[in-house]
């Protein structure tokens, strides 16, 4: 079984590879190769299961992707009836909710519209439940997410939860709820037990985990708790999972199997054992709905099946069995799941285990066990982390092994029978929950104080593809029993990802990435040896800014271990957004910024005209402004940022306007020519006067602006005049982030990572 399943999940990764969708006729193939490779030899049936996973995954492909917004509906109003099927998320500004489309206006078609969107509403006090019914005039666009190396696929994670648009509510008398919630019981649940919660909670700071725990609902975990997690290697503690699915069903198998042999009428109609198992069952099965059927979380409940099945049949089940088991169950239910780090962490984990068989069968005492099989996980999974965070946690193991039982045996049970009692029995549903919490409270003190150390996690290469590969035999020998053959090569064929060199310029080259951030700027400035980031993006809420989404995953993807500069142009969100989260995750060594005083967490210099400096033949030069002056626009204070070295010169503007664009003309003129610039204030008509790009002399603009924004930038006149300039222009939110390499023999033509990590599912 091993082998079969292996070869259909090479179908299925196959698959989820092609940059554009192949035609449905070839799905057809799939019921003739089945059957007919039956009759086959072993390699050909092999090569049968997995053109039945490349072809099972086109199949689901379409009716994923299918049917999707039409384009002529882009940006328009429609007025929808539909209904709320999941917990909306509550902002400081904006409710977020998916609705699923139950009635269209008569003249749009039924294939223009996707099945389900999800939709933000501003500025409105409204409180929505699943299974209301609402009618509501809306503006959506496809799917879109940022497009950056070493980032995340947000439009493959929207694809993955059923979601064929996002758009937003617009006023309008239609808006109106039709009817009360009804239906939807489970998300219901979900939505209600969140709201109790944060009753009982209140004001603690750990109310985002317990809710997590309890609920599966990971929003309202901090930005800051995040950090601390992924540094210590415990986020998988932190939302139900495959191992608290493990647990409470052992729990419940245990508790119930003891109860029932208690009573020997009962152990005469049933077992003592196989009422455990159903018991365990009933509790996983609920648990993991809770979770709303996450990757993990399938996975542990298929393999619960597997292990309990064979309690009630009375048969042996082998462990990769129900791994197996598991694994194409998980693929025949979402092929696209393999497309989730935490479906290769999930299984790889379990399989570590399980190969290593440290967990029963080692010697020692528990305390023992358990440290050689967390020992053995971070071994075992290092190759897994290069390749999706360029990073590990060399803490990882000490955290878990005092971790993990706390938070599995004592935390969840708490967070479980607190949120059950507190509907009948508020005050004793309470203390339950403020434990659960203070106890969590402790766990994070002991997590920061772990995460605090600079060694706490290491960056991972994986700048070599071979490099990559070789680790992955190399992990395999190094959990491989003593005395195996060969067992002294698991340490070089690891070391590549922990000491190979990522590409860098050479002497007097520029790499210079402008990073897709949305509405508002990052870009990044590489020499031979040093690193400077020219602002961080937006802030989008407390859990999520640009900063920790795009620019500190970039910073690891290329194997920047430590900042030498940080230049925050002004104090405009889009601009400082995400300057926290750089800060906290990784060394810093200078802040530049026209607003120091915006910054807390950090002593920044003023960002002032006059001062340079040079790396490896790279000169660096501040031009604007000339004082800390407050000035009736606080655009034109930004702080403008000249790079030059023989290969070509850069301009990073900020969000300037016309009045310091007019100071830097007259300052310097022909200092200002510059071969690629970024649009001051993301192409507004308020910026990029005609003098100042005549003055620059640009080769290349880049806009920094979203894709779709409210704003409408670019302007349609600011385009105009750069291209009547013979500058070629570059747009973040419609290409991704854009690399150009200033550098002998190298073409100025940026790459754009929208076009080299295309994919199937991405629209544009």
């Amino acid at each position: 079984m091993r082998t079969w399943t292996f070869a259909f999940l090479l179908g299925v990764v196959c698959f989820q590879q092609l940059r554009e969708l192949p035609s449905l006729h070839w799905a057809w193939l799939m019921f003739l190769i089945v059957p007919a490779s039956l009759r086959l030899n072993w390699p050909a049936r092999l090569g049968a299961a997995a053109a039945a996973g490349f072809l099972w995954s086109l199949l689901h492909a379409y009716w994923t992707l299918f049917p999707a917004l039409a384009p002529e509906l882009y940006g328009r109003d429609i007025v929808l009836e539909g209904v709320v099927v999941a917990p909306p998320r509550q902002g400081e500004r904006f409710v977020r909710f998916d609705f699923e489309i139950l009635a269209r206006p008569a003249e749009i078609p039924t294939d223009a519209l996707p099945r389900r969107v999800r939709l933000s509403w501003y500025e409105t006090s409204q409180q929505l439940v699943p299974g209301e019914r609402w009618r509501l005039r809306v503006r959506l666009k496809p799917p879109h997410g940022f497009s950056n190396p070493g980032g995340f696929d947000y439009e493959g994670w929207l694809l993955r939860q059923g979601i064929g648009a996002t758009g937003y509510v617009r006023k309008g008398a239609e808006n109106a709820r039709l009817a009360a919630a009804r239906g939807y019981a489970l998300q219901r649940l979900r939505h209600r037990g969140r709201q109790r919660l944060a009753e009982l909670l209140q004001d603690r700071p750990e109310k985002g985990i317990i809710s997590a725990l309890a609920l599966g609902l990971r929003d309202d975990i901090t930005s800051h708790q995040w950090q601390v997690l992924s540094r210590t290697g415990t986020t998988h503690l932190m939302a139900i999972s495959g191992l608290h699915i493990g647990l409470v069903a052992g729990l419940a198998f245990w508790l119930l199997r003891w109860g029932w042999s208690l009573s020997a009428r009962l152990t005469q109609r049933l077992a003592a054992p196989k009422a455990g198992a159903f018991a365990a069952l009933g509790v996983a099965l609920g648990y993991a709905a809770l979770a709303g059927f996450a990757v993990p979380t399938q996975r542990a409940l298929v393999m619960l099946v597997v292990i309990l099945g064979g309690v009630v049949a009375q048969r042996h089940v082998r462990p990769t069995q129900a791994l197996c088991a598991a694994l194409l169950a998980v693929l025949l239910w979402d092929p696209m799941s393999a497309l989730a780090p935490g479906f290769w962490l999930s299984f790889a984990a379990v399989a570590v285990l399980f190969g290593t068989a440290l967990a029963r069968h080692a010697g020692g005492g528990w305390w023992q066990r358990a440290g050689r099989a967390q020992l053995a996980l971070a071994i075992g999974l290092l190759p897994l982390l290069a390749l999706f965070f360029q990073q590990a946690s060399v803490v990882a193991p000490l955290a878990n092994l005092v971790v993990v039982p706390i938070v599995g045996t004592v935390v969840v049970p708490l967070t479980l029978a607190g949120s059950v009692i507190a509907p009948l029995l508020p005050s004793v549903g309470q203390g339950l929950l403020g434990l659960a919490a203070w106890l969590l409270g402790w766990v994070l003190t002991f997590l920061s104080w772990l995460a605090g150390f600079d060694w706490a996690s290491v960056s991972l290469s994986t700048a070599s593809t071979l490099g990559w590969l070789v680790a992955l035999p190399g992990a395999a020998l190094a959990l491989a029993p003593r005395g195996w053959p060969a067992r002294w090569l698991a340490a070089p064929l690891l070391a590549p990802l922990l000491l190979a060199r990522h590409p860098s310029p050479g002497p007097g080259e520029v790499w210079l990435t402008t990073l897709d951030v949305g509405q508002g700027l990052a870009a990044v400035v590489h020499t031979q040896r040093h690193t400077l980031v020219y602002d961080t993006g937006p802030r989008f809420s407390d859990s999520f800014d640009a900063g920790r989404a795009v620019v500190v995953p970039y910073l690891r993807h290329a194997g920047v271990a430590e900042v030498d500069t940080l230049v925050v142009s002004h104090g405009d969100n889009d601009h400082i957004g995400g300057a926290e989260s750089l800060l906290a995750a990784l060394p810093v060594k200078r802040v530049l910024s026209a607003a120091p005083d915006k910054l807390s967490k950090v002593t920044a210099q003023p960002c002032l005209a006059g001062e340079r400096w040079s790396w490896d033949g790279v000169e660096f030069q501040i031009l604007h402004p000339r004082s800390q002056e407050r000035r009736a626009r606080e655009n034109d204070t930004s702080c403008v940022l000249r790079v030059g070295s023989r290969y070509g010169s850069v301009l990073l503007t900020g969000d300037i306007e016309r009045g310091a664009e007019g100071e830097l003309v007259r300052a310097y003129d022909e200092e200002l020519i510059a071969d690629i610039m970024t649009a001051p204030h993301h192409g507004s008509r308020t910026s990029s006067s005609a003098a100042f790009v005549a003055a620059v002399q640009p080769e290349h603009v880049v806009v920094p602006a979203g894709y779709a924004n409210r704003y409408g930038f670019p302007h349609e006149e600011v385009l105009t005049r750069y291209d009547a300039s013979g500058a070629m222009l570059w747009n973040t939110g419609l290409m991704g982030a854009l690399t150009f390499r200033l550098a002998e023999q190298a073409s100025r033509v940026p790459t754009r990572q929208r076009d080299r990590a295309r994919r199937y599912w991405h629209r544009l």
